[in-house]
């Protein structure tokens, strides 16, 4: 089982969930997701995040903020922003680049690179996955592509016994949208205006 931790009221999922994190902009729900990945990585969990809105610098520091023992975390950052602005970075053990929002292709490969070398090159056996954002995803896709991707992305998370939390603007979107992605997950957690969060998650009453 994979512990949330305080933030999520301490609940437990299991291998495999996938969890989105919607609410409005500015009410937390980037760093409530952060928690969840630092939560595990905290204990030895390998960590992924990727990062269709900022740099992987800004990722990295804002998640190292939260970890007892930043240096000896297994993070990876697979970055969707910095080729985008026209700067051509290489891959680092850290941080892998797609070439932007669009290479959804480029971006599940990235993804399967670093869970597989926390799998079999570090021996990390439960790892955890942030999306962040579904919103900026659509804002360069359709809805049909957006799905297909999320549809991939959230079986291999699955696949891979891991844990996946993503996050969407949830007035950024028609309540279609909204409805059509949430039948990728396993658990919805909300946050409103005031940061009050609710949460329906598997396992839990």
């Amino acid at each position: 089982m994979y512990e949330l931790g305080p933030e999520f009221e301490n609940a437990a999922v299991s291998p495999g969930t996938n969890i989105l994190v919607s609410g409005p902009p500015l009410s937390g729900k980037r760093r409530l997701a952060m928690e969840a990945l630092a939560h595990g990585a905290n204990d030895g969990e390998g960590a992924v995040v990727v990062t269709t809105r900022d740099s992987s610098d800004r990722v990295m520091a804002d998640f190292r903020a939260l970890l007892t023992d930043p240096d000896q975390a297994h993070i990876g950052v697979v970055d969707c922003v910095t080729q985008h602005q026209g700067r051509s970075p290489s891959d680092s053990d850290l941080v892998k680049y797609a070439s932007s929002p669009v290479d959804m292709t480029g971006i599940g490969i990235k993804f399967s690179e670093f869970v597989e070398e926390f799998y079999s090159d570090r021996g990390v056996r439960q790892n955890r996955i942030m999306v962040d954002s579904l919103s900026t995803l659509l804002m360069y896709s359709d809805l049909q592509t957006v799905f297909r991707f999320m549809h991939v992305l959230t079986s291999r998370i699955e696949d891979a016994d891991a844990v996946g939390v993503h996050i969407i603007e949830s007035t950024a979107h028609d309540a279609e949208t909204m409805n059509t992605l949430k039948q990728l997950f396993d658990g919805l957690v909300e946050v409103d205006d005031d940061k009050q969060v609710s949460f329906q998650l598997p396992g839990t009453a």
